[in-house]
């Protein structure tokens, strides 16, 4: 009885050759089988030797051969041929897998899909075509089933790009008792009824376009994003640590001109800022001493006026001298000394040593 349990394969190749194949070295532990097979029928059969074994791992598991007839005998025997392990009879009409179908053409019309192929020379009526596609947009193919050998369908989107694929169908159990189908057709592509070399020709263009503006928005994001760290970096900087200035910018004059003398350059800029203050107030002066001299003349009206050009020289010259100084020192301001030099200040002057 276990002889009934082995399980093979058999396909018949558009009954133009067979293949039986077997789990060598699940059934037959360390044993390399012989396969023989007739097509005869009746009491003297010819058996054949397998023209072509099928390996698996050095072991026979199959035998490839030449179909001859609708009706087909198995025997599978020990190494020497004195022991059969296993026979079978069957009709190898009812293992056929056809031929992938033989061209194919596309007619398109609005959005509508017409898909022929030849006819086969056998067999036909137990034939059926299968048309599977899908879009860019799809993730499974879409499948349709009709008779041999012309399938339609509708509904395309003209602005999409189609895969398409078509095989050939065994009927089961009316031609079949197993379900085989040929292997699928070249896979073809179409978009608006032309045929390309593939969809990824639609896809480039529209995937390089948004990946540059993409890279272009992200580096236009990250500069305004630097500008705005940058400014805002910026005036942390400015209110916690304010800027100090550099000596170098305002003694350039101690530096450059003097070599860093600065008694020599203190000197100079005394002279420069009281000379200057002398002229900037002579005028001022000289109209208050008048105004001054005036009013004393007004105010005495004992002497005559000779008496005013009676005054010696020496007097005369110690009342301008004391007018000056009084236009020169505003009550507000202040003498600082350093080192034998005074200094005028008042509420609008610093020093900077």
């Amino acid at each position: 009885g276990w002889k009934d349990a082995i399980n093979t394969t058999i396909i018949n190749f558009n009954n133009e050759k067979m293949q039986i194949t077997w789990a060598a070295r699940e059934l037959f532990h360390n044993e390399n089988v012989s396969f023989s097979y007739t097509f005869d029928e009746g009491k003297h059969k010819v058996w054949k030797p397998c023209p072509m074994y099928l390996l698996d791992h050095n072991y026979n598991s199959g035998c490839l051969f030449k179909t001859e007839g609708p009706t087909l005998a198995i025997s599978i025997r020990n190494s020497n041929g004195s022991e059969e392990l296993f026979s079978k009879k069957l009709k190898s009409d009812f293992y056929i897998k056809p031929n992938p179908p033989e061209n194919v053409t596309f007619f398109w019309k609005e959005d509508t899909v017409t898909v022929s192929c030849n006819k086969p020379e056998r067999a036909v009526k137990c034939l059926r075509l299968e048309l599977q596609y899908k879009s860019t947009f799809d993730k499974e193919w879409q499948s349709r089933t009709s008779r041999c050998c012309r399938i339609g369908d509708q509904g395309f989107d003209s602005r999409k790009c189609y895969s398409f694929r078509v095989r050939l169908q065994r009927l089961v159990p009316y031609c079949n008792v197993v379900h085989y189908s040929s292997d699928w057709e070249a896979e073809t592509f179409w978009m608006n009824g032309t045929l390309l070399d593939s969809c990824d020709d639609d896809r480039t263009p529209q995937s390089n376009t948004v990946i540059v503006l993409s890279c272009l928005l992200a580096l236009l994001l990250m500069m305004l994003f630097l500008l705005i760290l940058l400014c805002k970096q910026q005036r942390l900087q400015m209110s916690v640590m304010p800027a100090i200035p550099d000596p170098k910018y305002i003694f350039a004059e101690l530096l450059n001109d003097h070599n860093g003398n600065f008694q020599e350059w203190l000197d100079k800029t005394n002279h420069v800022v009281l000379q200057t203050k002398l002229e900037y107030e002579e005028p001022e002066c000289i109209t208050e001493a008048e105004s001054q001299q005036e009013d004393e003349k007004n105010g005495d009206k004992q002497g005559p006026l000779e008496k005013i050009f009676a005054f010696s020289g020496t007097a005369e010259n110690s009342d301008l001298k004391a007018a000056q100084i009084a236009c020169l020192i505003p009550a507000s301001n202040t003498i600082a000394s350093f080192a034998g030099f005074h200094i005028l200040m008042n509420d609008d002057m610093y020093v900077t040593l």
